[in-house]
């Protein structure tokens, strides 16, 4: 099921019970956080995304924590489970080689295929210019949080930011969180590996005085999430999110940048970010636990704000996990595993655990077919796009379950030989690393957990793991029940 715009999705999600609106008056500053904070650490039932109608000092409702479980990420993406996307993605994947004998899979093929290629429809006006301020536009009207007591100020937190590259024409949205200094400039926190970063960059490289940017906020939710994606470069979010959610992203073109955003959006800033202007940003309390500190960063100045009569502004924090971003980070993790197993084919399963915080861990199940083989796919993944940021790589035997972490730690800490099996790389590390000594780069480790081979140097003989034999298990299980043990 494709959602036509953010209200849909915030019925849907009330009439599973799955939403919760707050009455009471709560202030935008700090008390948003707290509460947010409080149930998106909460399991089951009372995990539940939140709609503050009562804002303090703004008329217009905070939406948090919408995508904060799986259950809410699959319905976000239209599916059952987020896997169902992945083996869409595996069967498209086929596609070129299926082969002409093979016309029963070709015929089965075919509706994923017609599901992928979703452009986005262009129109000429939509429900976010049903309110056009062109004229003295502010974002004091919005009930911008400051999420933390050391933040420096107030920032948007779930904005899809559009820019187009000059040479190509070719459109990036991202999300980058943007501090709020005045009602019409923010900064633009273009990490230097990002696409809008790459825009911004190229920008400056044809001797352009600025860059066009467009700022679209509460979109569909599969919209959303695309702007998260990391996708391989000439892939376009809105034809991504198209095939998330089964039929095109309508489009609408901006009134003073030549930009286009979803039409359906609650909110859409407009204007440019100038080649010349840096300005302190942060510090701001970021996913990894920590804050992020200061640095100075390219500034956003807005010309035109359109909206939606009564709109409804999104938000997310972000802090120690689990938070509403690791969900999304999960659904990344399901969806893009099969691109990983085209590049990977010995890839089994893949785990970036809630507490790596996305780029900070992976953990690979690998069907090891020659010595060295962990090595291999370590660099391999080191060379992958955003997983180039993986400060630590865990390898383990295609059997063993890299879901469960238990089992992981069982066997990193009685398999390995520290010299034998632990690798240490420089390379690239996110821009919000603060453990490394220079920004943006530092020193990454891989541990080969899989089971040592005589080819590997191993010349004792490894012990058989313990495992009751299958005939016991099935008498066991088998008067189980009776037993009364649970």
């Amino acid at each position: 099921m494709a959602f036509n715009d953010l209200r849909e999705f915030i019925a849907a999600l009330e009439s599973r019970g799955w939403l919760k609106r707050i009455r009471q008056p709560v202030d935008c500053e700090l008390e948003i956080t707290e509460i947010t904070d409080r149930v998106s650490k909460l399991r089951g039932e009372k995990n539940v995304a939140l709609l503050f109608e009562n804002v303090k000092g703004y008329d217009v409702p905070v939406l948090m924590n919408a995508f904060g479980s799986m259950e809410r990420m699959a319905l976000a993406l239209g599916v059952d489970k987020v896997d169902d996307i992945a083996d869409e993605i595996r069967d498209l994947l086929k596609l070129p080689y299926v082969s002409l004998q093979s016309k029963l899979d070709l015929v089965r093929l075919i509706p994923a295929a017609r599901r992928a290629i979703n452009f986005p429809k262009y129109v000429k006006s939509g429900p976010c210019k049903e309110v056009i301020i062109r004229d003295k536009p502010s974002l004091a009207k919005f009930p911008v949080l400051k999420c933390w007591p050391g933040d420096a100020g107030r920032f948007i937190t779930l904005p899809l930011v559009f820019t187009k590259n000059p040479r190509t024409g070719k459109r990036n949205v991202g999300m980058y969180r943007m501090q709020v200094y005045d009602g019409t400039t923010t900064g633009m926190h273009w990490h230097v590996h990002k696409g809008g970063a790459d825009n911004y960059r190229a920008h400056r490289e044809l001797g352009k005085d600025r860059i066009e940017v467009a700022v679209a906020i509460g979109g569909d939710p599969a919209v959303t999430y695309a702007a998260t994606a990391p996708l391989p470069p000439n892939i376009d979010e809105m034809i991504f999110a198209g095939f998330l959610r089964r039929k095109p992203v309508e489009l609408v073109k901006c009134e003073t940048v030549d930009i286009e955003v979803p039409a359906t959006s609650e909110i859409v800033l407009e204007g440019f970010v100038s080649m010349d202007e840096l300005r302190r940003e942060g510090p701001f309390g970021d996913h990894t636990g920590y804050y992020s500190l200061a640095d100075d960063y390219p500034v956003f100045h807005i010309t035109c704000i359109t909206h939606r009569k009564n709109p409804i502004y999104p938000a997310t924090i972000v802090g120690k996990p689990p938070m509403e971003d690791c969900f999304m980070a999960k659904a990344t993790e399901r969806i893009f595993l099969p691109l990983l197993q085209q590049v990977l084919p010995e890839v089994v399963d893949m785990n970036l655990p809630l507490e790596g915080v996305f780029h900070n861990c992976a953990v690979l199940a690998i069907k090891k077919s020659y010595p060295q083989h962990a090595k291999k796919v370590m660099h391999a993944v080191w060379g992958l796009g955003q997983m180039m940021f993986t400060k630590m790589i865990i390898v383990v035997d295609a059997h063993v379950d890299v879901q469960d972490m238990n089992e992981v730690w069982w066997r990193v800490f009685n398999n390995i030989d520290a010299r034998r099996d632990i690798v240490l790389a420089d390379g690239p590390l996110d821009a919000l690393d603060h453990s490394s000594p220079m920004p943006h780069w530092g020193t990454k480790v891989g541990i080969d957990a899989t089971k040592t081979w005589p080819e590997e140097g191993y010349t004792r003989e490894w012990p058989d793991e313990i495992v009751m034999s299958p005939e016991v298990k099935s008498r066991i299980d088998g008067i189980w029940k009776d037993l009364g043990l649970g």
